[in-house]
């Protein structure tokens, strides 16, 4: 008998969970090298003691003891003491004092005659098992890079917060808040830097509310904020003022001082909405409305907003199929040479001639090119077709036209910009200087560096450039010379009061000196009258075109 028992005992010893063994009164008859290692109690000592000493449990969240399931167990034929002692947060405090999480099983040992004379508790450390759950559940539930809650957390806090506000009669308020061009910081910057501006804007936003409150990155460079038991729609306005100047000083990344502008959409509860979906909808259209309004404010959601929501995205919808249905087409306007009438080049000017809306202008759907993604291919196609037409011209034996082509800052940033130029007039057979493209001044100066390092790859190409809506930028004389333009493109809001107004008269007859001394060609936009012609022509502005020699027209 006694061989047999240490038999037992060594294979006891040999398995790798914690054994403790116990009799009919619950004291502790036996413990396992891995039940010593992890109770801290050795053999001898724990033997004949108590198992509520040996084995202290207590509960990970009330941290309340566990009842002693081992002395349970000897009295009760159920499994009542097994799946108490197996709670999910069950803990083993070691004699030193410290703590480590267990999974137990507690099970009766009965003799030959099915009495009940003790009972076996078999126990293992799931520490890492339990640490390795909490964190995927916090990755879960969490952004990666700046740790806030993510979508999911955010729903479901927002969800609990209506439910108090409901019970509570309160107001509660949804901040939508996107960076304004944060794009053009990952393009021109890299990613890692657009990661450590998120951080540093995640780290401001924290500071603006109070810890009551609930931050959440949805994604790229979109947070919302939850404004939980908001007395007022005005505390929620100075909310959103505080987070406006907060983001708006300079963050420091990589030793770089960085500036940004952010816009925010405010939408609040019960006023504009019952449920998350509709709060997070509403906010999100209360930003797009500060987006089109420029950026760097905020606007509270109004219910005429959704509307035009809703007809944006159906334009949205309608332009990425317009291409592949060939809705677009070219209008032409020349361009004189306003000494001799002589037209010098014509502005190739697309159109989009809507099923349904019949003809679309560039500035009601350009924009929304813009911000979908879809003006590379839009450009790209404006750019071949208008060679495509110069070249068919030539072919008809009207001589050589010069073609000028508007192109937006997306393409200039485009890595296949000049190589897609190349292409085209490769393609076409046009010849370099014959083609103008335009730039506006918002657009070299977004990159002004870059800009001179284009501007000098086309003019090495000999393509012809010129800087369009000359006078509305804030291009530096410094830049201006750099540029390497070979005309100046005066607006048409200068134009159009020149021979009303004396300081615009002034400024034009400047930008007209200016363009000479730079030995640029001038050219005057939006000309309606004689007069303004006459004064344009007193003054050696040289090229102009406007509805007063002709519309834009078919080819």
């Amino acid at each position: 008998m006694v061989l047999e028992n240490e038999i037992a005992n060594l294979t006891l010893d040999s398995i790798g969970e914690a054994v403790l063994r116990t009799d009919l009164e619950g004291n502790v008859t036996y413990l396992n090298r891995i039940a010593e290692k992890m109770t801290g109690w050795p053999r001898e000592e724990a033997r004949g003691c108590p198992v509520s000493r040996v084995l202290r449990l207590i509960d990970g969240v009330s941290r309340s003891a566990v009842g002693n399931a081992p002395g349970v167990a000897t009295k009760k034929e159920d499994e009542t003491a097994s799946s108490m002692a197996g709670s999910a947060n069950c803990i083993l405090v070691r004699s030193d004092g410290s703590e480590v999480g267990v999974e137990i099983t507690t099970t009766p040992i009965r003799d030959h005659d099915e009495r009940i004379v003790g009972a076996i508790v078999t126990f293992r450390d799931v520490s890492a098992a339990r640490a390795k759950t909490l964190e995927m559940s916090h990755l879960a539930q969490h952004d990666v890079l700046t740790d806030l809650p993510n979508r999911v957390l955010f729903n479901d806090r927002l969800s609990q917060a209506i439910s108090l506000a409901e019970r509570q009669g309160k107001q509660l308020a949804v901040m939508f808040v996107d960076l304004d061009h944060f794009k053009k910081i990952n393009d021109s910057l890299g990613h890692d830097v657009g990661d450590k501006l998120l951080l540093s804007v995640a780290g401001r936003l924290k500071a603006c509310v109070r810890r009551s409150d609930t931050i959440s990155r949805l994604g790229g460079d979109e947070f919302v904020v939850l404004l939980s038991q908001v007395e007022h729609a005005e505390d929620a306005a100075i909310s959103a003022r505080k987070t406006l100047r907060a983001l708006a000083a300079p963050h420091m990344i990589d030793s770089k001082s960085l500036e940004i502008s952010v816009s925010i959409g405010v939408s609040t509860y019960p006023s504009d909405g019952q449920d998350p979906e509709c709060l997070m909808n509403r906010a999100d259209n209360a930003m797009y409305e500060a987006k089109q309004a420029g950026g760097n404010n905020y606007q509270f959601f109004r219910h005429e907003m959704h509307a035009r929501l809703a007809e944006r995205q159906s334009l949205e919808a309608d332009l990425r199929c317009a291409l592949g249905r060939n809705e677009f087409v070219l209008h032409y306007q020349p361009i004189l040479n306003l000494q001799t009438g002589q037209i010098t080049g014509v502005e190739a000017l697309i159109r989009w001639l809507h099923p349904r809306r019949g003809l679309v202008y560039p500035g009601e759907f350009l924009p929304v090119a813009e911000e979908c993604g879809l003006i590379l291919g839009i450009g790209q196609w404006v750019l071949l077709e208008a060679c495509k037409q110069a070249r068919a011209w030539r072919d008809a034996g009207l001589g050589i036209v010069p073609i000028s082509v508007n192109v937006s800052a997306t393409e200039v940033g485009a890595k296949d910009f000049l190589s897609g130029v190349r292409a085209v007039l490769i393609a076409t057979g046009v010849e370099p200087q014959n083609l103008e493209l335009e730039l506006t001044e918002s657009v070299l100066m977004h990159d002004a560096e870059t800009a001179v390092e284009t501007l000098a790859k086309l003019k090495a190409m000999g393509v012809q450039v010129a800087i369009d809506d000359f006078g509305t930028g804030y291009s530096s004389f410094t830049y201006l010379r750099r540029f390497l333009a070979d005309a100046l493109k005066l607006h048409q809001s200068f134009v159009r009061e020149i021979t009303a107004d004396r300081r615009d008269a002034a400024i034009v007859s400047a930008m007209i000196n200016i363009g000479r001394s730079l030995e640029q060609r001038i050219i005057a936009e939006g000309v309606e009258t004689s007069a303004q012609l006459e004064f344009l022509r007193r003054h050696g502005c040289e090229e102009g075109q406007g509805f007063y020699f002709s519309r834009p027209v078919v080819a």
